[in-house]
């Protein structure tokens, strides 16, 4: 089992050493532009170069020329490039607008060749030389980032060196390797299901929804803000432009680490072993009116709750999302006009409900009859319901009850950001 961690490190750097990381950071910059003025005009096809391999030949060795950097520094800055390319390229394909990627953020990339990553300190080449730089740490042993440092298990990878507002801050990777716990195949299961979407961004099979709303608002707010900046096409509105990608992407990561963590927390209260997602593959064909932010935003919040999941002893999985939508969750009858929008009614059975829960709950069938119907003969599954639990047999479960016959699912109070829906199936 691998958990993956990033540790934002303030670091102390000694008076002598801030002007040679500026400088380093300055001609790591200027690599990055470099190669992404090539790679956007091509070469002599007219085509953008997206090979990272294409870009390193043809601009190593000027790069080598014009700067003081060391061999993995300007590689770095030539790849941090190319990935920028590469992503506009998809929003071109996408018919979206965009521009050029230009680098004015003061960062650079470092991995174990460019930096040696000590638990106190580190290490890190510039333009003249190593400069060693010591962590600023909370006295609390309990709080980020002294929790990854401290644990021999994890290792550093690779990190992000940052200037913010005349301060230093390293934002490491670092990964933990566990050997992975046998799971016995007679052990019984129970998961919740989750559906994504562009009003809701999560529901889950228990009926809590995670609305869109704020995500919504502010994808609006910067595409709007991109928009008037493009119409400008200058290099302080390229620098606009990066700034607002900056600031959006923050926020959203700050919304999607929310969101995972109380998906995880009511699965966790369910006694729920894995938390199924529909396979993000095809992800726009699903959901046409998913923008490439909400694409970005889904498989980011599966990423999330993929790793933070397992320190619960939970898993993430995905299943095919076919018809997901148009299948009744009681009955079984699939079909087009069962879903209008928001609303769910079975032509068969009559059984209503909002259209999102009814796809959770599908998403957690599907994994439970794939389990069913494993080679070994799976192990016995239930999902997770608002109340109670149903088995792939159609078997209902009511949910437990605590010595005042109160049921648990009433007692609930969600986040602000959260809301239940209650289950109108039985």
């Amino acid at each position: 089992m691998e958990y993956r961690r990033t540790a934002v490190i303030k670091l102390d750097v000694p008076q002598d050493a801030d002007a040679s990381l500026r400088e380093t950071v300055g001609q790591f910059k200027h690599c990055a532009n470099t190669a992404s003025e090539w790679c956007w005009h091509g070469s002599d096809d007219g085509y953008h170069v997206t090979s990272k391999a294409k870009a390193e030949r043809a601009l190593y060795d000027q790069l080598r020329d014009e700067t003081n950097l060391t061999v993995n520094l300007v590689q770095k800055g030539v790849r941090r490039a190319v990935e920028a390319v590469k992503s506009g390229v998809a929003r071109l394909k996408r018919g979206e607008r965009t521009s050029q990627p230009y680098f004015s953020a003061d960062s650079a990339v470092y991995d174990k060749r460019s930096a040696t990553f000590y638990r106190d300190h580190v290490s890190l080449s510039t333009v003249n030389g190593r400069v060693k730089c010591d962590y600023t740490l909370p006295d609390d042993p309990d709080r980020h980032p002294r929790t990854y440092l401290e644990d021999e298990d994890y290792e550093f990878r690779m990190a992000n060196l940052q200037r913010r507002d005349g301060e230093w801050f390293l934002h490491a990777s670092m990964r933990k390797v566990e050997a992975d716990d046998p799971e016995p195949d007679t052990e019984h299961r129970t998961v919740l299901g989750v559906d994504l979407g562009v009003n809701n961004i999560a529901v889950a099979s228990t009926g809590t929804f995670w609305s869109a709303d704020e995500f919504n608002h502010w994808r609006r707010e910067y595409e709007k803000c991109r928009s008037s900046l493009q119409q400008h096409g200058t290099r302080a509105a390229h620098e606009a432009i990066e700034g607002v990608g900056r600031k959006e992407y923050g926020r959203f990561e700050i919304y999607l680490h929310g969101v995972a963590n109380e998906l995880i927390e009511e699965a966790v209260e369910y006694g729920c072993s894995h938390i199924v997602f529909e396979d993000l593959t095809h992800i726009r064909e699903n959901i046409p009116k998913a923008t490439w932010q909400h694409v970005w935003a889904f498989r980011r919040l599966f990423q999330y709750v993929e790793y933070k999941a397992t320190e619960h002893g939970v898993g993430a999985v995905q299943v095919p999302p076919n018809h997901t939508s148009q299948r009744c969750s009681t009955c079984g009858c699939t079909h087009e006009d069962n879903r209008d929008g928001e609303h769910f009614e079975c032509l068969k059975c009559g059984y209503q409900n909002h259209a999102d829960y009814n796809a959770a709950k599908n998403i957690g069938f599907r994994y439970l009859r794939r389990r069913q119907n494993a080679a070994d003969g799976g192990a016995p599954v239930d999902v997770a319901l608002n109340r109670g639990m149903l088995n792939v047999s159609g078997e209902y479960a009511p949910p437990a009850t605590t010595d005042g016959g109160i049921e648990r699912e009433s007692m609930r109070k969600p986040s602000p950001q959260r809301a239940r829906s209650s289950d109108r199936a039985k």
